[in-house]
């Protein structure tokens, strides 16, 4: 049985849909990083105080997640309860104690997400990517809104990943409403005609079916579903915008 897989089984028995994905993301690292480098790096911490060379994607994603904290200025009560939360159901109570004990320590200070982010965008398939980028969003919106500054952030982490235009805007509609924020869920202009809009939403809707999660089960599939829904949720608010039957 592969990582991933692993990891998204133990993520869902102890947390659900979301520790799932979380899980899965790590254990899609694992694989792709074997394949990738058979020779693991250390974990280093330069004179600056930032991490530099990791191989641990724990590491890596405490570095994007706090820089994420930080990007309004100053990391909430709400973000932190959040992280707290996906750390102890992925990785239990010892190992998340001292990774949240790194992350404090992360959050003092500014942290340069490029090499982490080139590093992961070279270890992890587009979708996995895609669900990192959407767990980062998730975060952001612990305290009920994502400000400028965030979404700067996460769209420069979007483009260091490779993650195209599109499927961000896609995913940032997803979590900052807007007039078209429908239409940009589903990658059409607001004039778009009936066939346009079904023909994304289509689209959109295979992209996001839990059934891409190849390999898992049904309830591990159930990870996808949030995306899954936004998408069939903007395309019935569309037809009802147009008076589409």
């Amino acid at each position: 049985m592969s990582f991933a897989i692993i990891g998204a089984i133990i993520g869902f028995l102890s947390a659900g849909p979301i520790a799932a994905v979380f899980g899965f993301l790590i254990g899609m690292y694992l694989e792709y990083a074997g394949k990738q480098n058979s020779n693991s790096e250390s974990t280093e911490r330069n004179t600056s105080g930032n991490y530099e060379g990791v191989s641990d994607f724990s590491h890596q994603l405490l570095i994007l997640i706090a820089a994420t904290m930080n990007a309004d200025g100053s990391a909430m009560k709400s973000e932190l309860e959040l992280v707290k939360r996906m750390l102890v159901r992925t990785y239990g109570e010892y190992k998340a104690s001292n990774l949240l004990i790194i992350l404090r320590e992360m959050l003092k200070e500014p942290q340069d997400v490029t090499q982490v982010c080139r590093h992961i965008r070279a270890r992890m398939a587009y979708s996995q990517r895609l669900e990192l980028l959407h767990i980062l969003f998730r975060i952001s919106r612990a305290d009920a809104e994502i400000n400028p500054s965030e979404l700067q952030l996460l769209n420069f982490i979007a483009t260091q990943m490779a993650i195209t235009t599109p499927d961000f805007l896609a995913l940032r509609a997803m979590f900052v409403s807007s007039p078209d924020s429908d239409f940009k869920i589903l990658d059409v202009s607001s004039d778009a005609g009936e066939d346009e809009v079904k023909k994304a939403y289509r689209k959109m809707a295979m992209r996001f079916h839990p059934d891409r999660l190849q390999g898992l089960s049904e309830n591990e599939k159930k990870a996808a579903e949030e995306k899954f829904i936004a998408v069939q949720k903007a395309y019935e608010n569309i037809k009802k915008r147009k008076g589409w039957a």
